[in-house]
């Protein structure tokens, strides 16, 4: 059985961070180990949140515990998301460096969670910085929405061709971008790697539900650990993203209890950007 350890934000009500990031990965039949970074009533753009970050010191605590336990080196996988000091990065840093000390082959999968439009950033600048320059560098995977990849890569991400420019920038081994302008009515997800850039289009909607970046990272996260081909694994993770919003329309959350995981998800048409 596949082991992945995920490290992003807990959320009472919402379906933000660990959540929809988890539900996949057991859903494909992955053991899932969470470590939350911090600990909220609700989404924190809501009118009245409460909650507290887990501290750094606690969460090297937590690991060290872990490895002395011996279960860090069981993980194929890590998955990161939402770090919300300077502080978690190193954290987070010195667990991949540990991980790949114990298992060459373990497979680090980032999410960068910095911001979103309109918005912009929404962590700490110093917090951003670090994910740039320390957990950027050594992901293995990395799934930036566009204004994450225009923010990492210095490049202003309006097309799928800036965002095959960005990705080049920050080369790594593979690059999922989401919600990318494509015309009037569409976004486009892209995987880049060296052999090529995959692209996958998707209906433009107004109004959807917080949650839907963490969701698709999990949802290729599960796909690449299952041994997926990249065209496979961003169709199923474009398509299940598709299937989340098709059955949570008018919801203020994504409706997960409801998806079905089996049969629900129609992967999405993907094609090779020549």
């Amino acid at each position: 059985m596949r082991q992945i350890l995920v490290i992003s934000s807990h959320v009472a009500y919402g379906t933000i961070g660990l959540t929809p990031m988890v539900a996949p990965l057991q859903q494909a039949g992955i053991e899932v180990t969470t470590l939350p970074t911090i600990v909220l009533s609700n989404h924190p753009g809501l009118r009245r949140v409460a909650g507290k970050a887990v501290e750094p010191a606690l969460l090297e605590d937590m690991t060290a515990a872990l490895d002395a336990n011996g279960w860090l080196g069981t993980f194929d996988a890590i998955l990161s998301g939402y770090l919300p000091s300077a502080g978690h990065v190193a954290w987070v840093k010195a667990v991949v460096e540990r991980l790949r000390e114990l298992n060459p082959s373990v497979v680090y999968v980032c999410d960068p969670i910095l911001g979103d439009d309109p918005v912009g950033l929404y962590i700490d600048d110093a917090a951003a910085v670090a994910v740039r320059d320390t957990l950027v560098p050594v992901a293995d995977v990395l799934t930036p929405n566009r204004f994450e990849l225009a923010w990492l890569s210095g490049v202003d991400v309006q097309s799928v061709q800036d965002a095959v420019s960005a990705a080049r920038i920050l080369a790594r081994p593979k690059l999922a971008a989401t919600s990318i302008p494509s015309g009037r009515a569409e976004l486009a997800n892209l995987l880049i790697t060296e052999r090529g850039v995959l692209v996958g289009k998707v209906e433009k909607l107004d109004r959807v539900p917080h949650g839907t970046g963490d969701l698709f990272a999990g949802l290729l996260t599960a796909e690449l650990l299952q041994g997926a081909p990249d065209a496979a694994a961003l169709g199923r993770a474009a398509g299940g993203v598709k299937h989340a919003l098709d059955i949570s329309r008018d919801s203020d959350r994504l409706l997960l209890s409801m998806m079905n995981w089996t049969h629900g998800i129609e992967p999405a048409r993907i094609e090779s950007l020549s």
